[in-house]
């Protein structure tokens, strides 16, 4: 919290990014997810889920969505019946980086990524669901907003939520770091493998650091569950058209799920997302 004397500290530096603070930058980046997704911030709920893929939307419109719009580089469907709107991104940690921003505008009360992800340990199995405690910032995208010395972390109280539905739904789940990277093309790469298992993560992506520290940035809540999809350090285990058709048909229908569940029941639950202020 700042004091009263705080235009007097010669170490704080007026931060013209932020954009809960710009009035400028805020104005274009209500302007900017409006051309992006189609729809005017005032559509959005309070609750958004994140996807990668557009087989989420087409799924969440068939069971709850009421308004679906497409812009120039994004997709959504709104449900006022749930309290949520589903937002297909695209993919890696420059987009996840834009929609965070741009999301922010509408203030949201909580944003979760439902996500894919490679599994590392060598315990887990394509169809796990994984809650990040943090990640490991190997991407680009979030050193604009943070110095790399600050840890991407979920909110809290988000993630609870999450575990609270996978609990009531008796599913297990695994914890732990993820690893994300921008390096999209890294399964033949025997160097970048070497380093993965020396850090010990847990799984590897190429969004949850970025969401969790532009997020912070942005005071916006941000969680994430995320679905085992393949194991890219295992024989023939790296993802491939087949088994990536597998993987939606068996397990994305309850990834959603649980993600809908969680998001449009935090009003129900009545409990209050804060952030500090800084």
């Amino acid at each position: 919290m700042r004091s009263p004397n705080d235009h007097n500290n010669p170490y704080l530096i007026k931060n013209t990014n932020q954009i809960y603070s710009n009035k400028s930058k805020w104005q274009i980046g209500r302007d900017m997810l409006e051309r992006y997704t189609g729809s005017p911030p005032e559509l959005f709920q309070s609750q958004v889920i994140l996807t990668n893929f557009e087989y989420y939307i087409d799924c969440f419109e068939r069971n709850c969505g009421d308004t679906r719009t497409k812009g120039s580089a994004m997709s959504v469907v709104h449900s006022k019946k749930e309290g949520v709107s589903i937002v297909d991104f695209s993919i890696g940690s420059p987009t996840a980086a834009l929609i965070m921003e741009l999301i922010s505008t509408t203030d949201p009360k909580a944003v979760l990524l439902l996500g894919l992800c490679g599994g590392l340990h060598r315990s887990l199995k394509v169809g796990d669901f994984i809650l990040p405690t943090a990640a490991i910032r190997d991407e680009g995208a979030s050193r604009h907003f943070m110095p790399l010395q600050v840890p991407a972390l979920p909110t809290f109280k988000v993630q609870k939520f999450v575990s609270q539905i996978l609990v009531e739904k008796g599913l297990d789940y695994r914890t732990g770091v993820i690893h994300t990277t921008d390096y999209r093309f890294w399964e033949f790469d025997d160097k970048f493998k070497a380093q993965l298992y020396e850090e010990r993560a847990l799984a590897i992506d190429m969004e949850t650091a970025t969401l969790f520290i532009t997020g912070f940035a942005c005071k916006t809540p941000i969680g994430a569950l995320l679905l085992v999809s393949d194991l890219p350090l295992t024989k023939s285990g790296i993802k491939t058209k087949k088994s990536a058709k597998e993987v939606f048909k068996k397990y994305t229908d309850l990834h959603l799920e649980i993600g809908i569940q969680s998001m449009s029941g935090i009003p129900r639950r009545g409990e209050e997302i804060r952030h500090y202020k800084w």
